[in-house]
């Protein structure tokens, strides 16, 4: 791909993400992107390590951060064309605490058990390394969810399903967990895991050209 000079847009944008709810929210951006995920020999799980007494703010934004870096590093070691970075991270806070990637069906349970017939809030903090490799002041999104009370089966069943394994809080808002979100206060595709009116900010100031 032929690398644009400083003074035209970049047609695309790196993201260093596997998530395809990131893929299909930068595609209704209409924003062209390549992968730059973590090699083999990277540690991407210890990135996502809390430390003691860290706030949910707190923690998704230097998670986000690091992430970023991390790309930052990729690119750089690789023979990639040049372009700027998008990164990004979501998590779930309840009562001050962090809610992870589950474990196993069992786990998602116990999460959504927690978060049924209450308010929890969604951050996902963003990232942007540009052309240059300067990292764009990060962008936070924050949105608060309500769960609808839910009887222990109806969260097994869901459980079951594959869908909350692998995702922060153990749901997916754009799936079938959608039948237990009673009200939401903030920004939708911020609780998929890619909040759009900050993504397109922060990729407008990186010169992307979508």
């Amino acid at each position: 791909m032929p690398q644009p000079n400083h003074s035209s847009p970049y047609p695309f944008v790196y993201l260093a993400s596997q998530s395809p709810r990131r893929q299909e929210l930068l595609g209704q951006l209409g924003v062209r992107f390549e992968l730059l995920l973590p090699r083999p020999d990277e540690d991407a799980e210890a990135l996502e390590a809390e430390r003691d007494g860290e706030s949910a703010q707190v923690y998704v934004q230097r998670v986000c951060v690091a992430k970023a870096e991390a790309a930052r590093a990729r690119l750089v070691a690789g023979s990639h064309a040049t372009a700027p970075i998008l990164v990004a991270d979501t998590t779930v806070s309840i009562d001050g605490a962090i809610l992870g990637k589950p474990d196993d069906v069992e786990h998602a349970v116990e999460m959504l058990a927690r978060l049924a017939g209450r308010d929890h809030e969604v951050f996902t903090a963003l990232a942007v390394v540009d052309a240059d490799g300067a990292l764009l002041p990060p962008a936070l999104s924050r949105s608060t969810v309500r769960f609808a009370a839910a009887p222990l089966d109806a969260l097994r069943r869901y459980a079951t399903t594959g869908e909350p394994l692998g995702k922060a809080g153990a749901y997916g808002i754009q799936g079938r967990a959608a039948e237990f979100v009673e009200h939401i206060e903030g920004s939708y595709s911020g609780i998929m895991g890619l909040p759009l009116f900050e993504t397109a900010a922060l990729l407008r100031q990186a010169r992307v050209d979508f």
